[in-house]
């Protein structure tokens, strides 16, 4: 929001422009918020929220009031607002977040400067290699996708990896928590001789397409469609490419790769052995256990959830499925109204739940087994779980990857859980998912080493 009426007050102007930022508690959590007083050079103010742990910056305002005594911030698109009053020479704001009903105090601090989190690992150009805007197109699909191809500056025809991003909409860099991953290993291979091609995921960033109604499957179609399009770079080594995912980028290598007898080799990084139902109870349960909960708390929410799953699984209709998931919570609600996890949900968020779960992608995620594909594939295959991983569980799924691997007969892989690790593979203190944006790595070097290490081992 733009905010006009005190430019004749220079001194308030040179008082409060700049950015506000504190952290919150929100349960076991911590979230930082930053709001941002931007001046023009009519000294007009534009007034923007950031959440730099949720990776979301530039929220939009809608309304702001600004004294020599307080400021006053909301924000329609959050459903939430600010309200503090300045201490200590106008250094902090003392106040309270209020959002869905709840306050949270929250103080914030001064800076005349842009808030930034320390990423020092990122890299900053001029790149020793070669950078190049690209389209793939996925004629199938009818979609394009817009990505970034990096290869080393002399020498070639070179290796290459495709890097697959983990769930949701995510850009080439898989930006989320205010990290870029695919950004420090795309340039961590590319200095050791490995071309990288990254993409926006199909309908996010600049990709074309719907990512809302896509499934697993369909972007296993968007990352064959990336092989064929090195095919024709004339310093991609044909014989030489790999597939790189992350999460379930780590499912839909294999699937591809199971399909396709031209991809050279596979690195799963924190990629699923268990099927999506499997995968989500062991997290729910871990995320539960970290937050608190007792044994037979946890155990009633997985039974819940377990129920949920079996009620959408069984009722394709949506309306269905939705219908009969609101008497599982009533039901739940209804003997234990103290009830924790799931259970307390209220309607509204229940209907998010509800919708969340019976998207097209997470109907096929629900039912996806990894073990159906890593069975199939016969090329060399590298899979790391990080110990503290809370979204996909290393020592369980880790096994049943070697599993799939053994039953199909395929002995050229190798399987390591990094210690300490979470499921970035940063060095981690808890591995929750709320630590994510407050540690400076983004991709612990020894990760990184290993990755570049197994590949150049592979392709020699």
């Amino acid at each position: 929001m733009s905010l006009h009426g005190f430019s004749q007050n220079q001194e308030l102007i040179g008082k409060v422009k700049g950015s506000w930022s504190g952290s919150m508690k929100i349960g076991s959590a911590e979230l930082t918020l930053v709001i941002n007083i931007i001046p023009d050079e009519k000294d007009n103010f534009t007034v923007t929220i950031d959440s730099p742990d949720q990776g979301v910056n530039g929220i939009a305002t809608s309304k702001v009031s600004v004294t020599t005594d307080s400021l006053i911030v909301k924000s329609k698109a959050l459903m939430a607002s600010y309200q503090g009053a300045f201490a200590e020479n106008f250094s902090i704001l003392k106040g309270k977040w209020k959002q869905s009903g709840m306050i949270f105090p929250l103080d914030l601090h001064h800076s005349f400067e842009k808030y930034s989190v320390k990423r020092p690992q990122e890299p900053k150009p001029p790149y020793p290699y070669l950078e190049k805007e690209v389209i793939v197109k996925n004629d199938a699909a009818q979609v394009e996708l817009s990505g970034t191809l990096t290869i080393p500056e002399t020498g070639g025809p070179f290796p290459a990896v495709i890097l697959i991003t983990g769930s949701g909409p995510q850009n080439r860099n898989e930006e989320l928590m205010g990290h870029k991953p695919f950004l420090v290993l795309a340039d961590y291979l590319t200095r050791r001789g490995i071309a990288v091609l990254r993409c926006d995921d199909r309908g996010f960033g600049k990709s074309t397409g719907k990512f809302s109604t896509a499934t697993t499957v369909d972007f296993t179609t968007d990352v064959s469609a990336e092989i064929d399009f090195l095919k024709t770079q004339k310093e991609i080594d044909t014989t030489k490419i790999g597939l790189a995912g992350h999460s379930e980028g780590g499912l839909i290598a294999p699937m591809v790769a199971s399909e396709r007898k031209d991809v050279a080799f596979l690195v799963l990084l924190a990629g699923p052995g268990l099927t999506g139902e499997q995968i989500l109870l062991m997290q729910s349960a871990i995320i539960n256990k970290n937050g608190g909960l007792t044994e037979k708390e946890i155990t009633a929410d997985n039974l819940l959830r377990s129920k949920i799953y079996a009620a959408i699984k069984k009722n394709s209709d949506n309306e269905k499925a939705a219908n009969k998931v609101k008497v599982l919570f009533r039901s739940a609600k209804k003997k234990n109204p103290e009830g924790k996890g799931l259970a307390q949900l209220d309607d509204n968020q229940i209907d998010l739940f509800i919708k969340q779960c019976t998207t097209p992608w997470f109907r096929t995620f629900l039912v996806l087994d990894p073990v159906n594909y890593l069975s199939k594939v016969h090329c060399p295959l590298l899979a790391l779980n990080g110990s503290l991983d809370v979204q996909v569980p290393a020592k369980e799924n880790l096994e049943a990857i070697e599993r799939a691997l053994i039953f199909g007969g395929n002995s050229r892989y190798s399987i390591e859980e990094i210690p300490g690790a979470n499921h970035l593979f940063q060095q981690a203190k808890t591995g929750n998912i709320d630590e994510y944006s407050k540690i400076e790595e983004t991709m612990s070097p020894e990760v990184l080493k290993k990755i570049a290490d197994w590949i150049g081992k592979e392709v020699k």
